[in-house]
């Protein structure tokens, strides 16, 4: 099980266009059937190429760029499949309907597809949006009615349709099931919500997280999740663990799993080995972060592929948007970028801000940042649009206050 994503107040986003581009190990999905026992992908994962790698990213703090940086040493990109984690699913107590929302960073990252997602997709990596609940009782394992599911997957086909995705992932975390009077999980929803979506996306990937609710409720009336989706991986990193999904075959799934940034390197060795020897066609790997950790991938890369992993940073564009400095003249701890929008304090400390800490600002050209003494943007305010290297020059006086920020 992953790290909780942040929950912070989230912003619904509308539905526009796209495109996606082609991957370096086949994995754009044959054409589906509802055989439950046999996988749609003759993907062939195992042999020369050796298993795809899948790669979580936690985009509140890091740049899902990055996992275009990282070949192998024959010039192959490591990863096959980049995951924006995470959208989420909310309720709405008045509609009584679950509904999809992005927040501050996912926002950036799909409305700016051609910046953070078409460079990977150039590089052959596939782009996939993951989905998981929210606190407010809303899940994939609890909507109430076939209908209601196929409203869901609507929504979701629209997103992957509008940024350019190549498919969804589902992970039944944080719902809070029976919050705001939601039901408890039930047989047919995972079911109906899978059913729905291979219908509206006949040719994207649909990838399950195994963990939760929904993993013990994979079969409804005939019909196997397995016979829907493309692939499922082992969510507990550290560990080996094959998932129990009928109807997917080993070049499938990922009984390996790692984080980065906390499982040892002997540990990752040893999974990429057994994942190997027993013909499994998926590895894992969760939380690249922004630094260079090519090193730690190569002992995972010479057990999955027999070379090591090549680090390719610094091609990569900076992001576009506001930089905090913890010191006056841009000195000291900086923050990520922030890109256009309203941020309370939560919101602003995904990005590393601190409360009562900020004493110079960076601002892109023709940007406007609008800094507020206290949260929910309140008390004094400072209009900045441009480099401020000293917030003791302002009046009153902005050093080591500001505590919320809209961004324009």
């Amino acid at each position: 099980m992953r790290l909780q994503f942040n929950k912070i107040p989230l912003a619904i986003l509308g539905i526009g266009l796209m495109f996606t581009a082609a991957c370096k190990k086949d994995l754009a999905p044959a054409p589906q059937a509802d055989n439950n026992t046999k996988s749609k992908l003759g993907t062939n994962a195992i042999g020369v190429s050796g298993p795809k790698g899948v790669c979580y990213v936690e985009v509140n703090n890091n740049d899902i760029r990055n996992v275009g940086n990282y070949t192998l040493s024959t010039g192959q990109q490591l990863f096959d499949v980049a995951i924006i984690f995470a959208a989420n699913i909310n309720y709405n107590t008045t509609t009584q309907k679950a509904e999809l929302f992005f927040n501050p960073q996912v926002t950036n990252v799909l409305s700016n597809a051609s910046t953070y997602i078409q460079p990977l997709q150039a590089k052959g990596i596939k782009v996939m949006l993951s989905i998981l609940g929210n606190h407010q009782g809303a899940g994939i394992s609890n909507f109430p009615s076939q209908a209601a599911a196929q409203d869901f997957a609507q929504l979701l086909s629209n997103a992957v349709t509008t940024y350019g995705l190549d498919g969804i992932d589902f992970d039944d975390e944080y719902a809070d099931y029976g919050n705001n009077g939601t039901g408890q999980p039930n047989s047919s929803s995972f079911v109906y919500l899978v059913t729905a979506l291979r219908q509206l996306m006949p040719t994207k990937l649909i990838s399950f997280y195994f963990y939760g609710p929904a993993s013990s409720r994979l079969s409804f009336n005939g019909v196997t999740v397995g016979s829907k989706v493309d692939y499922s991986w082992n969510a507990i990193y550290g560990s080996y663990s094959v998932p129990n999904v009928p109807g997917l075959a080993k070049s499938n799934l990922g009984p390996a799993a790692i984080d980065i940034q906390s499982t040892s390197s002997t540990t990752a060795a040893s999974l990429a080995t057994q994942t190997v020897n027993n013909a499994y066609g998926i590895y894992l790997y969760y939380n690249l972060p922004n630094t260079d950790v090519h090193t730690y991938l190569t002992s995972v890369s010479n057990k999955l592929y027999g070379t090591s992993t090549v680090y390719t940073g610094g091609t990569t564009p900076p992001a576009t948007g506001v930089t905090f400095y913890q010191d006056a003249n841009y000195g000291g701890t900086v923050t990520a970028s922030i890109p256009k929008g309203n941020y309370t304090l939560a919101q602003l400390q995904a990005y590393g801000f601190i409360d009562n800490w900020a004493s110079s600002v960076k601002i892109p050209t023709g940007w406007t940042v609008t800094m507020y003494k206290n949260d929910s943007f309140g008390g004094s305010s400072w209009v900045r649009t441009s480099n401020t290297a000293n917030f003791t020059t302002l009046f009153p006086s902005a050093n080591d206050v500001v505590t919320s920020v809209k961004i324009q």
